[in-house]
């Protein structure tokens, strides 16, 4: 006996056996326990979503003998007749090759006949986009009053290019995409009546690739499962099949990406095209990669929105982190790109590998995003050195020395440290600033974060604190009343406490590191005091 593919031979025979179309399920099933059969029906949506598998289980249930809930019993003459394709009262076309006038009218001369056994005569038209517009023409008459035995369910993957004429003399039913544990646990079930050996993983794999549709996904386990026929299927295995890449090459990718490694990203490629590996397959994924990225620093419940383990979400979280939201959208836009262009293109690897150094290089491109990714890269460079662009425009001087060496080399003598006594309010405000001033400053934006490196906080008067500044470009950049007023508003919301900013430079031979203490302290301090006066 010759071998039956998968998805022939697992194809649902009831309405229990339909996975992932429970709303389109029920309707039809309801119909027919109440007996409210339309005569008109039309099944849209993506390929092997179960359309004729849907088609052919009405069919035989508007016909069977003895329904159960709706569905055909399996077992009565007329259930076995149709399900073999030797009933009259079932009739199958394929549009795609029988889409001419003259088709429709042999079907309008069978309209004309009542079925010789059961109750309806049923017409399934697939693929019912590709008839002409004459024969659309000649159906609309008869779709719109058949005889009382007939009914008609048109299917069709395009249902824009379908006459609204047409549409409107039918009932409508969108087939939504099946989703992944649902392909999955389908898989499971058959792959345990077949004795056949899967790891979970590569069903899941298996189940994604698919992209929503059961018939493809049975396709690709019966490819799969033929090449290593009587082995374990391993995750391996059917990457090694489809010509996919491990998420372990995806991390490996992505972090040469951001850190500008074009050569290493190249290298990865060469890796995989000398595996065999599939880099229009490979595109795909990558996008989905980034994807699941994108979704982990943008949500804070992708554990419900990604079907993988806490350890893999764990592990993209920290891949995340080391770039910003944008720089992955401007990252799904080059691939995204991409893989319309590699439809066509007969030099793939040097589309992806130019893909990549795009991503290495922003400068390479003018678009909105590329120029977010390039300020970006220069703040946190600033950031590192503490030092913002304006500073670099203040006086040096001669010999290029900073103030603070030429005050060093001209031996400025310093007086002994003094204390100041400061109100117990005022003291305790300082003290709080003074020791969160490092989680305060990161709680600012890329350039006034590298300002407030380096500097120094002091009493200001009642209610008023002051930034001392060693350096004029810092200064220049935080002395101003929208910056001070964000200043303000952090240390509100975080510590309920209003204190306003003020800046200065720090000048010439200042006295630094003043020691400051509370006028209840006091009794307790035995050194002179000088008193601050406000």
């Amino acid at each position: 006996m010759s071998y039956t593919a998968l998805y022939r031979k697992w194809r649902p025979a009831s309405f229990d056996e339909v996975k992932g179309q429970d709303h389109i399920v029920k309707t039809l099933k309801n119909q027919i326990t109440s007996g409210r059969i339309g005569h008109a029906y039309l099944l849209c949506g993506t390929r092997g979503t179960g359309k004729t598998s849907i088609a052919k289980i009405f069919a035989r249930a508007v016909n069977c003998e003895h329904p159960e809930d709706g569905s055909p019993c399996g077992e009565c003459a007329l259930c076995r007749q149709i399900a073999a394709g030797a009933s009259l009262n079932v009739v199958e076309i394929d549009a795609a090759s029988n889409n001419g006038v003259e088709n429709i009218r042999d079907i309008r001369e069978q309209v004309q006949y009542p079925p010789t056994e059961g109750r309806f005569r049923v017409f399934i038209i697939d693929e019912v986009h590709m008839l002409s517009i004459g024969a659309f023409n000649a159906l609309l008459k008869t779709l719109e009053e058949p005889p009382s035995y007939v009914i008609f369910i048109l299917a069709t993957t395009e249902v824009h290019k379908i006459p609204i004429t047409i549409l409107s003399r039918c009932q409508r039913y969108d087939f939504k995409r099946i989703t992944v544990p649902e392909i999955t646990g389908r898989l499971k079930e058959l792959t345990e009546a077949e004795q056949m050996q899967v790891e979970d993983r590569a069903l899941r794999y298996v189940a994604r690739a698919a992209d929503g549709s059961m018939r493809d996904a049975l396709s690709l386990l019966d490819q799969c499962s033929a090449f290593h026929f009587g082995e374990m299927l391993t995750y391996e295995h059917v990457l090694e099949v489809l010509g996919a890449v491990d998420n372990r090459i995806f991390g490996r990718l992505f972090k040469a990406a951001v850190s500008g490694d074009a050569k290493g990203c190249v290298s990865v490629i060469e890796e995989m095209v000398i595996q065999g590996r599939d880099l229009g397959q490979m595109v795909n994924d990558f996008v989905w990669y980034l994807r699941n990225l994108l979704i982990v620093t943008a949500a804070d419940d992708a554990e419900d929105m990604l079907d993988m383990s806490a350890e893999n979400i764990a592990a993209l979280r920290e891949e995340a982190a080391q770039t910003t939201k944008e720089t992955l959208m401007r990252y799904i836009r080059i691939f995204s790109e991409l893989s319309g262009q590699l439809r066509y293109a007969s030099q793939k690897r040097v589309l992806v590998e130019i893909a990549f150094i795009k991503l290495t290089r922003p400068s390479m491109e003018q678009n909105t995003d590329s120029l977010i990714q390039r300020i970006s890269a220069l703040e946190k460079k600033l950031e590192e050195l503490s030092l913002h662009p304006a500073a670099l425009s203040a006086p040096i001087p001669e010999g290029g020395k900073t103030q603070a060496q030429t005050d060093a080399k001209a031996g400025d003598v310093r007086e002994p440290q003094k204390p100041v006594v400061l109100p117990r309010a005022e003291y305790d405000d300082l003290m709080l600033i003074r020791g969160e001033w490092a989680r305060i400053a990161r709680s600012t934006n890329g350039a006034v974060r590298a300002a407030l490196k380096n500097t120094a906080v002091e009493p200001g008067g009642e209610g008023c604190l002051c930034i001392v500044f060693t350096l004029p470009g810092n200064y220049s950049i935080v002395n101003r009343e929208s910056v001070l007023k964000e200043l303000k508003q952090i240390v509100e919301e975080t510590y309920q406490k209003r204190i306003e900013f003020k800046a200065r430079l720090e000048s010439s031979g200042e006295l630094k590191d003043t020691a400051y203490v509370s006028d209840e302290d006091l009794k307790v301090i035995h050194d002179d005091i000088v008193i601050e006066d406000d």
